[in-house]
């Protein structure tokens, strides 16, 4: 079956969803900020969807307080689930730009930054997918013992390959309980902005390790200059899916409310060098004919999707201009506020 065979089949239970209109998707406006409970909220920003072109319109929130950014009205979980529906199905060849994914050279280099304070027996990957992670830690920590975490049918995948020893199916606040204790070492690396409540998942996390074991976060910083100078178009705010921008001083403050001790911070080891080409292509994607997709009402012309596609091949030069760009100033732009994820190594305290 083809990918327009494909497409057609699934339309109907698609316009079927939007046709009950997408503000069932939001949860009610909150009118305090859900991290420090103050009511000085201002607009950030307002988008639409730049990645899958789904139907809606999203809020971004600051609090004027402590900076913590947020999507207000939040998503629900059955609009989670309806916007991040067929996200690795995208067409043309700014794919790989609008959804880039960390390379085998950033998963070392992340092991290896841990075990510059530890050398754990037992380490949790939350939100691992297919545990690539795992697999490559694997070469920098040969006597540790890796299991994933993911609500997805990847870690089943993953257990099979031998990725991980072990797979728990589900979320960290509902299995915190249950895995209470047994990790000396747990990761988050771009999990806080999806869940509902970064908090939570802290908490969830100091429950699961150890007294002594370290916890490792990485996640977008909506104090990046990117964010400013790029606007919409900066690809980590990835709305609707990012749900909370922690700033680094707030999470610093939460990690040490639950007892941890921040042992280092990096900002420059941290920063995905795409932000420039990212723009570029959620830009380009955006001024393109649209590609066909199930949400549409009907097939997409035939000659529009020429159009996008004899586009995409002609913006090559300038992507890959873009790209090169990204990581020759990056060395020279992390240094002055424009990297755009920090990296937090935390060890637990000793007490219960």
């Amino acid at each position: 079956m083809d990918v327009a065979q494909r497409i057609a089949e699934r339309r109907p239970a698609y316009l079927a969803a939007l046709a009950q209109g997408t503000e069932r998707f939001h949860e009610p406006r909150r009118r305090a900020c859900p991290w420090c409970g103050s009511p000085r909220l201002r607009p950030r920003l307002r988008t639409t969807d730049l990645v899958q072109h789904k139907p809606g319109t999203f809020t971004l929130d600051q609090c004027a307080h402590c900076g913590h950014c947020f999507q207000n009205p939040r998503l629900t979980p059955e609009g989670l689930a309806f916007y991040h529906r067929d996200l690795c199905h995208r067409e043309g060849l700014g794919g790989s730009l609008l959804g880039a994914r960390p390379t085998d050279r950033r998963h070392l280099a992340r092991a290896r930054a841990l075990r510059e304070f530890d050398e754990p027996e037992c380490w949790l990957d939350v939100g691992t997918g297919r545990a690539l992670f795992p697999a490559l830690a694997k070469q920098v920590l040969p006597y540790t013992s890796f299991d994933g975490l993911d609500p997805g049918k990847g870690i089943e995948v993953a257990v099979r390959r031998g990725r991980v020893e072990e797979g728990h199916r589900g979320t960290l606040t509902g299995l915190a309980d249950r895995l209470a204790g047994r990790y000396d070492a747990l990761s988050l690396f771009h999990q806080l902005e999806r869940g509902p409540d970064p908090r939570a998942e802290l908490a969830a996390a100091r429950t699961v390790l150890r007294p002594g074991g370290h916890l490792m976060i990485e996640s977008p910083d909506p104090g990046c200059r990117y964010a400013r100078l790029l606007g919409r178009w900066w690809p980590s705010y990835s709305q609707p899916r990012h749900l909370h921008l922690v700033p680094l001083a707030n999470l610093r403050a939460g990690l040490e409310e639950l007892g941890f001790t921040v042992v280092r911070v990096e900002r420059r080891a941290s920063h995905v060098p795409a932000d420039l080409s990212g723009a570029l292509a959620l830009f380009l994607d955006h001024c393109l004919p649209r590609a066909d997709v199930p949400w549409r009402a009907r097939p997409a012309p035939r000659l529009g999707l020429t159009i996008r596609r004899a586009a995409w091949w002609a913006a090559v030069p300038v992507l890959t201009l873009a790209q090169a760009l990204d990581r020759l100033l990056a060395p020279l732009l992390t240094r002055v506020g424009f990297s755009n994820t920090y990296r937090v190594i935390a060890r637990r305290g000793e007490g219960t």
